[in-house]
């Protein structure tokens, strides 16, 4: 999810925390509304814009708002007519930024989005000044923000956990702010790196229309080896030095216009590539993994609070996975994972007896923790690093790159390792979301001799640690009025397990319903959904299950003749081979996603008096996916009602389709769409009796939670 931010910022200490990205069995529309509607499925988020980045790590540059670029300043809320921005590095790794932007108001919505401005850091190793704050009104007049404006509070991320509070959130009230009018504002950042005295940064310019003109400017040391790496599309429009000896400094200035051509070429660009300027003073990812243990991986000598933890958890189980197993339930469901991104505190873990105490951690402490248990219990456990791009290994070696931490363990001799993320509640043993799976981890490797011919780049394994399934059940009863009543069943296994068990584990059983509705609308059903009931979602040990009922009034009008009726069946998403084609170019494989088997079944009792035609069943067999579909017409039974049942199921089998059986697979989607096209046929007799007549439900056919 991407919302405006506002006021420029430079990567904020509050970003958006993905944990699962979803390759879905079913309804992939309904389900990335899930995931993009409900606020439980997101991390926090800074209340309005924001313009903090911890200094002495990464800058990106701008998150704005998700639109297509306007023609004009007026198209926008808010056009960012100039943005400033320049930091300094000193030798020991202290750092001094300074922004400065210029803001014209054009609507309402962006008098709203100015309100407040929130500028995110850690006391511990930072300050944030905000030297001005003005408002230029159309007529001329001008007012200046006074400092009775600006509150200092511990972010909302933070409020109940206490060991937290250096995590801050400065918030300047812009009071009397008008369209037409003209917002400025400073902001500076002074800051000692956390991994003094190394530092690094990144910087991204805004290719978009928001921001009209920007400036950068970077001031560093000469006396530091600094390794940079700079766009050739953004070349700097001035390099030079300053001073002499070991005063010396080395300045670069970039400039970047929306309104110049290159400018919007540049805004088609990938915004996941290489940052325009990105500097580091590490010489090696070797390096950084080495500084990085040290600050994640605590000595030998545990704590004795902790060795009696991990005795008192253990102690139960038999076999060495197990001993594992009941570390990572505490370590995962036990202690609240406080959601704050990885470098918000500044590489400074807890000690795990206190982590303990408190019953709450960062995602990275729980890390730590779970680490420390493990090897309490005299087996291994790495803490690394995760979430970077592909290509990590290639680029610049800076921690920003990475957004999650994960967990290596295993059982010593008696088998292979294996992965763990506790930080994630509700994620069964031994499950990494999809987004994190095949893709690179990066160990945090003491300096041991035993470490020195390792690398601390490895990948973590595609598969799951159980097959993957969805089944969906839908037991329903037509009335003579036409008014359908169903209750829907799901049990899950697999990336959209996930997705549900931690939806309703951070959603209030009140508002489950709210799940239930949008669960409903991917399954293509339009009506009123009562009496939701789920599964325990920390009970990870089986597969996940939701429960609803809904009525749909006027399901079908029998003054029709025929009336034809969908199968009750959630429609199966199948990668579009489309999606893949670009004019003129090669065709490529097709990804699939996890193997994935999708079984859904529908039951459907008619009205007295009604006949009904199934339509005909298909099966269509790949080495990469099977389908099969059945329908049939049962009864009558001895009330004289007829009862219509469905079923498909699709059997994702291999991750993906080569390049070479494209038009193998767009016949194989085009049987499966011709399937799902096909409609039941209906006819009965209507009289004036049958309008008032409810649906007679059979017990011996609903579906049990």
């Amino acid at each position: 999810m991407r919302l405006f931010a506002g006021a420029p910022k430079l990567r904020g200490v509050f970003v958006n925390r993905s944990f699962v990205s979803m390759k879905l069995g079913f309804a992939p529309a309904a389900f990335l509304v899930l995931a993009a509607t409900l606020p439980i499925l997101s991390a926090q988020q800074p209340a309005g814009p924001s313009t903090k980045t911890p200094a002495g790590s990464d800058q990106n540059a701008h998150r704005t708002v998700d639109q297509k670029p306007a023609t004009a300043a007026a198209q926008t809320p808010a056009q960012i007519e100039l943005l400033e921005t320049h930091i300094r590095f000193e030798p020991d790794g202290a750092s001094r930024k300074e922004v400065h932007a210029r803001v014209r108001i054009n609507t309402e919505l962006g008098t709203r989005q100015f309100a407040r401005l929130n500028f995110d850091y850690n006391r511990a190793f930072e300050t944030v000044e905000i030297p001005l704050a003005r408002i230029t009104h159309a007529s001329g007049g001008t007012a200046d923000i006074l400092p009775s404006a600006v509150t200092d509070q511990p972010n909302p991320a933070v409020a109940d956990a206490t060991a937290y509070q250096d995590i801050r959130r400065k918030t300047v009230r812009i009071l009397g702010l008008q369209p037409t009018d003209l917002l400025e504002y400073r902001v500076v950042t002074t800051a000692h790196a956390p991994l003094a005295p190394d530092f690094y940064l990144f910087h991204t310019f805004a290719k978009d229309a928001i921001v009209t003109h920007e400036q950068f400017e970077l001031d560093l040391p000469s006396s530091r080896a600094v390794q940079l790496r700079v766009n050739p599309a953004t070349a700097p429009s001035y390099e030079g030095k300053t001073g002499e000896g070991p005063e010396s400094r080395v300045i670069g200035r970039w400039e970047y216009r929306w309104s110049s051509p290159e400018g919007k070429k540049k805004s088609s660009q990938d915004v996941f590539a290489e940052p325009d300027v990105a500097l580091t003073t590490f010489t090696s990812w070797k390096q950084l993994s080495t500084r990085l243990a040290e600050k994640f991986e605590t000595t030998e000598n545990i704590a004795p609070p902790v060795i009696e933890k991990s005795n008192d958890l253990t102690k139960p189980s038999g076999k060495p996975e197990e001993k594992i197993e009941a570390i990572y339930d505490f370590v995962s469901q036990k202690i609240t994972t406080v959601e704050l991104p990885l470098e918000s505190n500044g590489f400074r873990p807890r000690a795990p007896e206190e982590i303990i105490s408190s019953g709450y951690a960062t995602p990275e402490d729980k890390m730590v923790l779970f680490s420390a248990l493990t090897r309490a219990a005299k087996m291994p456990a790495i803490v690394a690093l995760a979430g970077a791009p592909d290509a990590a290994e290639k680029m610049l070696p800076r921690p920003s790159l990475f957004t999650h931490t994960l967990a290596w363990t295993g059982t010593g001799k008696e088998g292979p390792g294996f992965w763990v993320d506790p930080s994630t509640e509700v994620a069964p043993f031994r499950m990494i979301g999809a987004n994190l799976r095949g893709k690179p981890a990066f160990l945090l490797l003491p300096d041991t001799k035993e470490n020195s011919s390792l690398s601390p780049w490895v990948t973590v394994p595609v598969d799951l640690p159980f097959a993957a399934s969805q089944q969906v059940t839908v037991d329903a009863a037509l009335a003579a009025d036409g008014q359908l009543s169903a209750k829907v069943h799901y049990s899950l296994r697999g990336d959209n397990e996930l997705l549900l068990r931690v939806a309703f584990r951070q959603t209030a059983k009140e508002k489950w319903r709210d799940l239930a509705q949008l669960l409903s609308i991917s399954d293509g059903f339009r009506g009123q959904v009562t009496n939701v009931t789920a599964s325990d979602p920390s009970n990870t040990r089986q597969p996940f299950s939701v429960d609803y009922e809904i009525v749909m009034p006027k399901f079908v009008d029998w003054t029709k003749k025929p009336v034809r009726i969908p199968a009750l069946l959630p429609q199966l998403g199948l990668p579009d081979a489309s999606a893949n084609a670009v004019a003129g170019a090669a065709a490529s494989a097709i990804d699939l996603g996890t193997p994935l088997d999708v079984d859904t079944h529908a039951t459907l009792q008619l009205p007295p008096g009604t006949t009904a035609h199934a339509p005909t069943g298909t099966s269509v067999e790949r080495d990469y996916a099977t389908f099969a579909s059945k329908y049939a017409i049962q009864g009558p039974d001895s009330a004289e009602n007829l009862t219509l049942t469905a079923s498909r199921r699709i059997h994702f089998l291999l991750r993906e389709v080569p390049a070479s059986r494209v038009m193998d697979y767009k016949a194989f989607v085009h049987a499966v769409q011709n399937d799902e096209a096909q409609d039941f046929t209906l006819e009965r007799a209507t009289s004036a009796d049958d309008h008032a007549k409810p649906a007679v439900k059979k017990t011996s056919s609903q579906t049990k939670p």
